[in-house]
């Protein structure tokens, strides 16, 4: 089935602040170790089968359900345990941003489009900020769903660059 054009679409923003180093959240964002620690929601796992960082290079990846939650959602929902992800690089500018956009090919009766998301690292005093823009799905529904996946898999980043910074804490002192 073809792709249907990207329309111009709402998008929504998602921000945080780490008291940790922005090679470390680069690292985190664009390796396939980085990826696998912290990327997909709660309950989800994530495997890279595919990393080639730069515009025009994609990130392929299996995404299962793993969680009870998770699971039982996707069996009511009529969604498959796990999906394979494709990403398309649109802008690899190290360390301070990557775009993208993923392939929305897994929503049970709606034509696969494509969701553009914005990721932008600063560094401020003490750390970095993250800034992450996405394109609001089909509708407000599957939008939700989204910003909460993402807030739910940014926990996870949260977690690993909290550890992180504690470690390098202890390391200093």
């Amino acid at each position: 089935m073809p792709i249907a054009p990207t329309p111009a679409r709402a998008q929504f923003s998602i921000k945080r602040t780490y008291a940790a180093s922005i090679d470390k959240a680069w690292e985190l964002w664009t390796t396939k170790a980085g990826i696998e620690s912290w990327w997909g929601p709660q309950g989800f796992a994530v495997t890279v089968t595919s990393l080639d960082l730069r515009p025009g290079g994609q990130l392929v990846y299996e995404m299962t359900a793993t969680a009870a939650e998770q699971v039982a959602f996707m069996h009511k929902a009529g969604m498959a345990l796990s999906t394979e992800c494709r990403v398309t690089y649109t802008e690899v500018s190290r360390p301070n941003c990557l775009a993208y956009k993923t392939l929305a090919d897994f929503v049970p009766n709606v034509r696969p489009y494509e969701v553009a998301t914005v990721v932008e690292l600063q560094p401020i005093a003490g750390g970095i900020s993250l800034t992450i823009t996405f394109d609001a799905m089909h509708d407000d529904v599957w939008t939700e769903r989204a910003r909460a996946g993402h807030e739910s898999q940014l926990r996870k980043l949260d977690a690993l660059l909290a550890g992180h910074d504690a470690a390098r804490r202890e390391g200093s002192g």
